[in-house]
Order: C-alpha cells, then sequence, then structure tokens
C-alpha cells in the first residue's frame, strides 16, 4: 500500500497564506480592505498587476526575505478539496497553512492526494509535502490517504498487469496486512456454485474466480461490501467499439472501491463483522466466450437470458450479491463501474445510488456530501422491473430499448437480494477524466470514503485492547 505523509515536522516548510480570490481582488482596489495576507504580499500583488483569480498563486518576499506564498480560493465554490491545487502547482519542498481552511481536514486530504502520481512507469518529478495542519488527526488523514492511494493505482495499473491473477493477490495482500482471512474458489467449484461469473469468465485464458475476505468474524454486527472486479471489458461477443474500449481497465474499479473502503473500515478498527466478495473475471472474445441468446441458472436458482455480452457486470454481481444475502447482513452495499447510462444522467463526477431503504438513502447522501464524495439517489422505479422478464428465461440481463438502463441494471440486482435486506448499490464511474484539486485524472475510488464515515456512525470504533 502507498505511504503517503505529511512533512517532517523539523523540515523547515515555507508559509502559505489561503485567500479568497474577490477578497484579495477587492484588497488590490481599496489598500485599506483586509485580506488576510501580510502587507508585503500585497504591495507585491499590487506591483505586478496580479490577477486574482481562483486557483491562482503569487510568491513573495515576507518581512526579513523569507519566501512566501498566497493562494487564491473560490469562495463560492463548495469544494473544500481546493486547497489540494497546491500539491500539483508548487515546486519541491515543505509548506504549512498559516491559517486552516474551512475543512482542515480534508484540505489536507486533497493536498496528499494530489502529490501523489501514478509512478509505475515512468518517473515523475519529485512531490511537495505539506505540515500537518495544527487540529488535523495526521495519522488518520495519512492513512486515509494511503488507502485512496492504493484503489487509485489499482484502476490505474493496464490490464496486462492487472489482470484475475493480479487483482486477487491484490485483494488478498490487503487481507494479510489487515490480519483478514481469506478465500478464494474457482474452477469447478466456481462453475458449480456460481455459474454466472464463470459463465462470464470462461471466454478468457485468464480464469474467472471470487475472492472472499473476512475481518473480525466474531463480532456481531454484519456489514458485507462486494465490488466488480471485471479486469477488462471487451464487451465479449457483443464487442465494444474502440471509442469505448479504451479505459476498459477501469472496469474493475467496483472492486478497487469496495477494497478500498475495507481497507479504511479495518484501518479504523470499526466495531463491525466484516465481509469482502470480490467476483473477478475477464470479459473476453473466444470459442469459449459465452453468447447472446445463452441461458444460465444463477446461484440463486433464477434463470437469466443473455440480452448482451456486454452487460456482464450485473451477472458477475448476481451471483456474489445471491451470497452475501444468504448470510443476512445488516448492512450489504455494492460497488460497480456498470451503466454508461449513469453517466450520461449524472456525468463522471456524480455517482448514482440504489436503495430502497429511506434511512439507509438520507445517509448515504449526507455522508457523501459531508466528506466530499457526493453520490446521487436514483429510484428503484418498480413500474420498469416487467421489462426485465426474459422469453424463455426467469430474466434477461440487457432487455432491449436503451432507456433507463442504469435503473434496469439496479432492479435487476435487486432481484438477487431479500426484499427485508438493507442494501445500497453504486454504479460508480471510477476515472476522473479532468484532474481537480484532490483529484488526479485517472482512477478514483468512488463512494468508498463515503461508505466508510457511514460505517464509523452505524457501529463506531471498537476499543483497542
Amino acid at each position: 500500500m502507498p505511504k503517503l505523509n505529511f512533512a517532517d515536522p523539523a523540515e523547515k516548510s515555507i508559509p502559505v497564506w489561503l485567500t479568497g480570490a474577490k477578497q484579495l481582488k477587492t484588497a488590490l482596489l481599496e489598500p485599506k480592505a483586509p485580506a488576510g495576507l501580510p502587507a508585503e504580499a500585497l504591495r507585491f500583488a499590487a506591483a505586478t498587476s496580479f490577477d486574482a483569480k481562483p486557483g491562482r498563486h503569487f510568491w513573495f518576499a515576507q518581512a526579513g526575505g523569507a519566501p512566501g506564498v498566497a493562494f487564491c480560493l473560490d469562495e463560492d465554490a463548495a469544494d473544500p478539496f481546493q486547497p489540494g491545487a497546491l500539491a500539483t502547482i508548487l515546486p519541491a519542498g515543505a509548506y504549512r497553512w498559516v491559517e486552516n481552511p474551512q475543512n482542515p481536514e480534508l484540505a489536507a486530504l486533497a493536498f496528499l492526494l494530489g502529490a501523489h502520481g501514478f509512478a509505475r512507469y515512468k518517473n515523475l518529478r519529485q512531490r511537495v509535502k505539506l505540515a500537518a495542519p495544527e487540529g488535523v488527526d495526521a495519522r488518520a488523514v495519512e492513512s486515509m490517504a494511503s488507502c485512496v492511494a492504493f484503489g487509485r493505482d489499482l484502476i490505474d495499473t493496464p490490464a496486462n498487469d492487472l489482470g484475475p491473477d493480479e487483482l486477487e493477490a491484490a485483494a488478498l495482500g490487503l487481507a494479510e496486512h489487515f490480519g483478514a482471512k481469506a478465500k478464494v474458489i474457482r474452477g469447478k467449484a466456481l462453475e458449480h456454485d456460481f455459474p454466472l461469473i464463470h459463465a462470464v469468465g470462461k471466454g478468457s485464458s485468464r480464469a474467472p474466480r471470487l475472492v472472499e475476505l473476512r475481518w473480525k468474524p466474531k463480532r456481531t454486527r454484519k456489514l458485507t461490501l462486494v465490488g466488480k472486479g471485471v479486469c477488462f471489458d471487451s464487451g465479449g461477443l457483443n464487442i465494444k467499439p474502440e471509442s469505448a474500449m479504451g479505459l476498459m481497465k477501469k472496469d474493475m474499479g467496483g472492486a478497487a472501491a469496495a477494497l478500498v473502503a475495507a481497507a479504511l473500515i479495518m484501518a479504523g478498527n470499526l466495531d463491525v463483522s466484516l465481509r469482502v466478495l470480490i467476483p473477478i473475471v475477464e470479459n473476453s472474445v473466444s470459442g469459449e466466450a459465452f453468447r447472446p441468446g445463452d441461458v444460465y441458472r444463477s446461484r440463486n436458482g433464477l434463470s437469466v437470458e443473455i440480452g448482451n455480452t456486454d452487460a456482464e457486470g450485473r451477472l458477475i454481481l448476481a451471483d456474489a450479491l445471491a451470497l452475501a444475502d444468504e448470510e443476512k447482513p445488516e448492512l450489504l452495499i455494492d460497488f460497480a463501474t456498470l451503466t454508461g447510462a449513469a453517466r450520461v444522467a449524472l456525468g463522471p463526477d456524480l455517482p448514482p445510488f440504489f436503495t430502497d431503504d429511506e434511512a439507509l438513502a438520507e445517509a448515504i447522501s449526507r455522508h457523501g456530501f459531508a466528506v466530499n464524495d457526493p453520490v446521487w439517489r436514483l429510484p428503484l422505479w418498480k413500474p420498469y422491473a416487467a421489462k426485465l422478464d426474459g422469453k424463455i428465461a426467469d430474466l434477461n440481463n440487457a432487455p432491449a430499448g436503451g432507456m433507463a438502463g442504469a435503473i434496469l441494471a439496479a432492479l435487476f440486482l435487486r432481484r438477487f437480494v431479500s426484499k427485508d435486506a438493507s442494501w445500497a448499490h453504486f454504479d460508480v464511474y471510477g476515472w476522473t477524466p479532468a484532474a481537480r484539486p484532490g483529484r488526479p485524472e485517472g482512477g478514483e475510488a468512488q463512494a468508498a470514503r463515503l461508505v466508510f464515515s457511514l460505517a464509523r456512525e452505524r457501529f463506531g470504533t471498537a476499543k483497542l485492547r
């Protein structure tokens, strides 16, 4: 797991003043107006005709000649990650905030995440460091940043280096790190007990499997996380067009999000029995690949007619959710890069979630916005459920029509979870297409931090013995 740390307290750091762009612009026009900056900074900005806009910064000499930095914030933006932009625009060195931003914990997290780059295949420039802000639990923020970076690195790794074997190894390594027990189901056992997972993955030379992690199984309250682990999705025999295949290394983004949430829960020692299920496949084209029109019996007995082999994620999740539901956990959550329809509806930055548990829906929304990991609820619209009826089977995985794709996918998954289960489904994108503060372009473990925050509130933290 990557180690993302604050600067050594003994390291000399350069002070950074955070100021509102509008406030600074006013101060430059009216010298008596406060801007929260030292007089030297205001004089330098005025002398250089600095254009005070959000995201811009300038260096100045403090009284005595020591360097300082001023950074402009957008007062109208609600993004607490704004100060994290400094991690990508400042030269190598150690820095500290003179005054904390409004949410120093999230701002510091954004800085650490912004300073971390995916360096597996290329040398990156030396990164900047931030002194731990006053009043912030440095260890907790560093731990969270490291867990999130772990998930991002998984998603960023291309499929030639992150296939089913490597994703399994990452999950098992995480289990070993936190003392969790792990089990892997593959081969004939997978084919017999999890026929949908086997059907999707049998077309690849890299065998499908189901990875199960268990942590603190004797604790009474139970939480189960399920993550879609499609290491590459060609679309199968319904092959994707070139434009849709370029980012399919990220189709295991649901698995990455589940593993990040699990890592945060275990690192935080929450008072819960945690189970993680990761169905892992590669959806490939071969003579062994499953076909449109095929029918398979799922783990819970429902027969599924294959309407489209590119709707494979819901198939592997169906078997995993059926297994999870058999144990009747108090809370069941799945993460999946499931539908393009979700992105059409809400874009890449705001994943939809689905649940028919009203109290859970409220909590998810509240925690998402509280920790700057936002999501938006879409309905499990029951009148659409009939569209999933198969002609020769109980269900069709991809009925014709194309409308309400994200809702239909969620309704499909709902058939594999008990009616009384407290269950939520996150249809994540798993990717940041354009860099933003604290979110470099690339993989993103969406909804993982909010699930950790939700679990911490719901289950509490166990006392250390």
